[in-house]
């Protein structure tokens, strides 16, 4: 039970002279929702590759349940499910013949998850690969993905081509009944650009910057001591400087400023100080902590 769902040591990945993933380490416990966060570039789908065996490391290790995916890879892939950000279909097969197709391959599918999914995306089971839509292609595979109740679910880019109120259900209601039918042994991994919709489900996250880890920490940590002040004054006041906030906005009567974990000092420092006639305290979204890690980072290592 203590074994991490994925354990990554080290790992680099190289194309030519170009460092794709650079000395990268992560660990997923078991039963966790894990964000992994990155732009585009930063190395997330050649690490996801390496984990699924689709690319081999050039250094490093890479575990999955606690095995070598080169070397157990039948083993691996039994017990988890993949949804690529590119998704593609035998064209000729129907929707009806993909899903048997998938189904022939894995010991356990749930027909009545099968059926439910297929109601809500409204999927025509006649409908061949080739004449669906990219939205269609997606919902299909992540029905392909939930079906088997695989341990672990590793999705990259899962929503992409979906319109927002698919979108919203399958996030909320799909993957948050995935989880928790079996809260202690389903896993997601989940690499995305659609942070802010992914946030009630997030429990650690890793940001991936250039190949290299920029911020691992739990999300309800991140939550609490990443904080946003607001402040508002009756009249604009001069230049403010906090040395202990990360960065400090200023726009005519307004300040906004970033607080790493001191934000009651920080409060407190400007009612006494510069009495605003407005305040407020938020804490951060992840997308928050997504778009200013660079700052946070900055200023904490």
């Amino acid at each position: 039970m203590n074994t991490p769902v994925i354990e990554i040591k080290n790992l680099s990945r190289r194309y030519g002279k170009l460092d794709a993933v650079h000395d990268f380490s992560l660990t997923v416990p078991a039963g966790r929702c894990y964000g992994f966060f990155g732009r585009n570039g930063a190395g997330k789908t050649t690490t996801i590759k390496c984990l699924l065996n689709l690319l081999r490391p050039d250094s490093g290790n890479v575990r999955v349940f606690g095995l070598d995916p080169q070397r157990d890879e039948v083993a691996v892939k039994s017990r988890l499910a993949y949804v690529p950000d590119a998704v593609a279909f035998y064209p000729w097969m129907t929707v009806r013949d993909t899903l048997n197709y998938f189904a022939s391959f894995r010991a356990h599918w749930n027909r009545d998850i099968e059926n439910d999914l297929l109601k809500r995306f409204g999927l025509n089971l006649s409908q061949k690969a080739a004449s669906m839509s990219k939205g269609q292609k997606t919902q299909l595979a992540l029905i392909t993905a939930i079906c088997p109740e695989p341990e672990l679910l590793v999705l990259d880019e899962p929503t992409s081509g979906l319109d927002p109120i698919v979108r919203r259900e399958f996030i909320e209601t799909v993957i948050g009944a995935y989880q928790s039918s079996d809260p202690q042994n389903r896993t997601v991994f989940v690499s995305t650009h659609l942070i802010s919709e992914f946030e009630g489900l997030i429990d650690d996250f890793t940001i991936i910057e250039e190949g290299r880890e920029l911020l691992t920490m739990n999300a309800d940590s991140a939550r609490d001591r990443f904080k946003k002040i607001r402040a508002r004054f009756a009249e604009t006041p001069p230049a403010l400087k906090f040395p202990g906030a990360l960065s400090v906005k200023q726009t005519g009567r307004e300040v906004e400023i970033l607080a790493n974990g001191n934000s009651e000092a920080l409060l407190a420092e400007l009612k006494a100080k510069h009495r605003p006639e407005e305040l407020r305290c938020e804490a951060l979204s992840l997308e928050e902590i997504f778009v200013s890690a660079k700052t946070l980072t900055a200023k904490i290592s």
